[in-house]
């Protein structure tokens, strides 16, 4: 009686335990040798289990953080035996297995722990989804772009903003080393590449605000990008009308030397000849990137990341009619073009990185790095342009056709612009573990040397008359007085500026995770410094320090319901880097202070089950209050800035994001977000930034045919509501506060997997060499919208009104993508 009773306890116990035990997901589709889904399928892991559905898919609950063997049985089939899997605390693991009739399979996985739930509001996503999922500009920045708070209006860009931030405002880390990108770019055609190769990804983070310490003096967002360390030889290969790209991942017979190197092709003809204007356009955007790895103990290893890129942009604008207005007044601004651009931004960097455990408490990191951008920016455009009203008459002749002219002009613009950037970087970090606790430090060395010479100017001539800058000097008085003002630009800038900035910087942050009321808490506190002096030929030496400090906090109760909650915050200031601190006329103004913003940020993660899979909801509210704000305007993607700190604003928002297995085996997500931001220039007044960018809706969407699930389907829909549409040169904007049209995308990708996955082919079989194999086709602006990046101001000669006329984006794009991996 005795005994039974004290089994009877153990059972409860033990079931107590399971139930309050922190849980994890496994989840997935399981597949016969055909590859057909496999319905009832019994999957058994320390007393619990569960069956697959009628479509193969399954979904079970483990206990986190111990080592579960998982089993999959099935009448007919020999037993699938996944064993010693570690999950993390409410992590999801996909598991595909294909049951045979031959041979039991038995498998050991590992999945190592990678911390506590989203405790610093980092936001991670899947390498492979990146590489899959359709886009203009495929990758990593492709993906970010479907997040709540994240924002482009472009999709030939990469470039992106974050909770009302610009685009300087952004830092991005591989494997720990800071990149940078093209100064002198002005359009998102002469961009090409992104620095991250999605190829070599392993592991991607993202943090939109309130990050740690650690990360770098920027005022919106951190992107962290780990490289692969491979563990065998491999070859990928993904072609499409828009290039090719080749990675190679290399280790030796002893596995003391690893690498991964990919090299990349890109050419945007056929979207940018998508757009309006005829032209002829011959781009060549190629890069190489290594990520090298030699160890030389246990406890020492040498990482060299290398990137040499060139980007060659050659365009000749032929014509251009755009058509705006009503079905009652339509007009249309017709363009013809003569001269070409030709453009270079080469970049070269090359960065060493030594690790070294001293013990199992500590380790310490050596950075160095040196980055050099050579950029030339030519170009001669004659554009004659005629404005004019659009027959609308079904019956006429001439329907379509331009026929009532209300003006008439010309535009010379010329460019000579030739920027040599060299950057030098050494940096120490150190960690500190001990049981849960985390001491972090780090202090870093940089030189900026930048070699500016800037020459570009607008010549405008409207119906015969030279049209001169509006300004004091050229005030026409005639016939009262005589008027002899020199012919000059309407607009122009010459400058030639030598720049040298030397920064000190450094870091320290403590972190723990400890039980509180039967809660997991978690907290982390930090503080950067910096210091910086510029100096220059002809430019004042200034010294300046800040002090920013910073915290999270998270919590997760002992609930029913799995959630967690988070707190961040603190001071962001972002010292002004070179572009910040040359104003609308070229000059350094080396007074620049650093921009500051102090974030307020509330999130919360809710993990639940839904149709039988899992689902995380994410919600986060923020605030950030910035003050000696260096207002710019922003032309497509480049940004000029006032460099005179001589505003205050806000932003605010809130954002929810819900990702799971919509489908089931896949992951997708919906996202939603709302947010506002205002400055106050001099005391006028709040207007809305160019970044005052209020809905945001995000679709990931990701499915595959029932009855063939190789046949996948990658869909991903941005809805942003229109952004400020800038002002006229010289206008005032406090006037100018008008909207562009909303920008709604639709991009979609169908591909079939030949061999991938569960589906493999022994070796003897032609295809028995692939690891992967899969083609399909792309269909980029699904829905043929119209979306405007900017502005082109035209002005009426009968009643001297300024018509925006809207500067459209790509059309339709037809797309064919093969890839296959060795």
């Amino acid at each position: 009686m005795k005994c039974a009773r004290l089994l009877f306890s153990l059972l409860a116990l033990c079931h107590l335990g399971m139930a309050w035990a922190q849980t994890a997901t496994i989840t997935g589709l399981v597949l016969d040798e055909l590859n057909m889904p496999l319905p009832g399928v019994n999957i058994t892991a320390m007393g619990n289990g569960t069956f697959t559905d009628n479509n193969g898919f399954y979904v079970l609950q483990l206990i986190a953080d111990i080592p579960t063997n998982v089993t999959f049985s099935h009448l007919g089939h020999k037993d699938v035996v996944l064993e010693k899997l570690i999950l993390t605390t409410n992590e999801t693991y996909e598991f595909n297995p294909v049951m045979r009739t031959s041979v039991t399979q038995i498998d050991g996985v590992t999945v190592s722990p990678t911390g506590e739930k989203q405790v610093d509001g980092v936001v991670t996503l899947a390498p492979e989804t990146i590489r899959k999922i359709p886009g203009a500009n495929a990758g990593v920045e492709n993906i970010l772009k479907l997040l709540p708070g994240v924002n482009s209006n472009n999709e030939l860009s990469t470039q992106y903003s974050v909770r009302g931030g610009n685009y300087d405002e952004n830092l991005v880390y591989v494997n720990e080393i800071e990149v940078y990108r093209p100064f002198l770019v002005r359009s998102a055609q002469q961009e090409g590449l992104s620095f991250v190769n999605s190829d070599l990804v392993q592991s991607v983070k993202f943090s939109p605000g309130g990050f740690q310490a650690k990360y770098g003096d920027k005022q919106s967002s951190v992107l962290d990008i780990t490289y692969k360390n491979p563990t065998a030889f491999g070859v990928s290969l993904d072609a499409s009308f828009l290039g090719a790209a080749v990675a190679v991942e290399t280790i030796s017979k002893n596995r003391d030397f690893s690498g991964v190197t990919g090299v990349r092709y890109r050419n945007n003809g056929i979207l940018v000849k998508s757009q309006e204007t005829q032209t002829n356009f011959n781009p060549s955007f190629a890069d190489v990137q290594s990520y090298l790895t030699y160890r030389f103990s246990n406890k020492f290893n040498l990482n060299f990341l290398g990137n040499v890129s060139v980007n060659d942009y050659q365009n000749e604008p032929l014509q251009r009619q755009t058509n705006f207005g009503t079905l009652n007044d339509l007009r249309a601004l017709t363009v013809f073009y003569k001269g070409r651009e030709n453009n270079r931004f080469a970049n070269a960097m090359a960065a060493l990185k030594g690790n070294y455990t001293l013990n199992d408490r500590v380790t310490l990191k050596l950075i160095s790095s040196i980055f050099h951008a050579t950029e030339e920016e030519y170009s001669d455009v004659l554009a004659q342009y005629l404005l004019g009203s659009v027959d609308t008459d079904l019956g006429s002749a001439s329907l379509g056709e331009v026929t009532a002219s209300r003006g008439l002009g010309s535009t010379l613009n010329r460019a000579r612009n030739d920027l040599d950037a060299l950057i030098f970087n050494l940096e120490h970090k150190g960690k500190y573990m001990k049981e849960n606790k985390a001491t972090e430090w780090g202090i870093k060395y940089s030189h900026e040397d930048i070699r500016d010479q800037l020459r570009e100017s607008e010549f405008i001539d409207s119906a015969g008359f030279f049209i001169r800058p509006p300004l004091p000097d050229f005030i026409n008085n005639q016939p009262q007085e005589p008027f002899n003002a020199p012919l000059v630009a309407y607009d122009g800038v010459t400058a030639v500026n030598f720049t040298k900035t030397n920064r000190f910087s450094g870091y320290v942050q403590y972190s723990d995770q400890r039980q509180w009321h039967n809660m997991d808490v978690y907290f982390n506190v930090g503080i950067r410094a910096q210091h910086w002096t510029v100096s220059g030929t002809e430019v004042e030496k200034v010294a300046q320090t800040i002090f920013s400090p910073r915290a999270q906090f998270a919590f997760k109760p002992t609930w029913k319901r799995d959630m967690l909650f988070r707190i961040s915050g603190g001071i962001y200031q972002q010292p002004p880097f070179y572009r910040e601190m040359r104003n609308s006329e070229g000059i350094i103004m080396p007074h620049v202070k650093a921009q500051k913003s102090i974030h307020y940020v509330l999130g919360n993660e809710y993990s639940f089950t839904l149709w039988d899979r899992p689902f995380t909801l994410v919600g986060e509210a923020y605030y950030k209050r910035l003050t000696q704000v260096n207002a710019y305007t922003l032309e497509e993607v480049r940004i000029r800035y006032r460099a005179d700190n001589n505003a205050k604003a806000y932003v605010y928002g809130i954002e929810m994001r819900m990702n799971g297995a919509f489908v089931p085996g896949t992951e997708s997500w919906v996202s939603i977000g709302y947010l506002k931001t205002e400055e106050n220039i001099e005391q006028r007044g709040y207007i809305s930034r160019p970044t005052d960018q209020r809905v945001k809706v995000g679709i990931l969407f990701q499915d595959y045919l029932p009855d063939y699930p190789n046949v996948k389907m990658y869909l991903n829909l941005v809805y942003n509501t229109g952004v400020p549409g800038g002002s006229p040169n010289y206008a005032d904007p406090y006037i100018f506060q008008n909207r562009l049209r909303d920008y709604k995308r639709a991009d979609l990708g169908i591909s079939y997997i030949f061999v991938g996955g569960n589906k493999k082919y022994p070796k003897n079989h032609w295809l028995g060499r692939f690891k992967a194999l899969s083609g399909g086709f792309e269909i980029f602006n699904l829905f043929n919208t119209q979306n405007a990046i900017t502005n082109t101001w035209v002005r009426d000669v009968d009643s001297k009104q300024q018509y925006a006329i809207p500067n459209y984006m790509t059309s339709r794009v037809f797309n064919i993508r093969v890839g296959f991996r060795l």
